[in-house]
């Protein structure tokens, strides 16, 4: 009986271990930031999905592939690849 109570003991705290372990890598990857997210065209097209679906994003105005909504107009769009809010051209 208490080679049974040990094994089970010992199962308990492999099982918690992996759990735990395996829990780890879950956080790595809701750890990115912002910037690493937000590079695909679903973010920096001129027009986007509100859903940001993987692919979605044109230049101009439509509705999205993936989930079928419209498109819309994309406030932080920079045309020319930069923010001119800085300097003056």
């Amino acid at each position: 009986m208490k080679v049974l109570k040990v094994t089970l003991t010992v199962l308990a705290l492999v099982a918690l271990g992996i759990t735990t372990y395996s829990c780890k890598g879950d956080a790595k990857a809701k750890d990115k930031t912002t910037e690493e997210v937000k590079q695909g065209k679903e973010y920096t097209s001129a027009y986007i999905c509100p859903m940001h679906c993987d692919g979605s994003g044109n230049e101009k105005p439509g509705d999205c592939p993936v989930c079928g909504m419209a498109y819309e107009k994309n406030k932080e769009h920079k045309a020319d690849g930069h923010n001119h809010s800085d300097h003056n051209h």
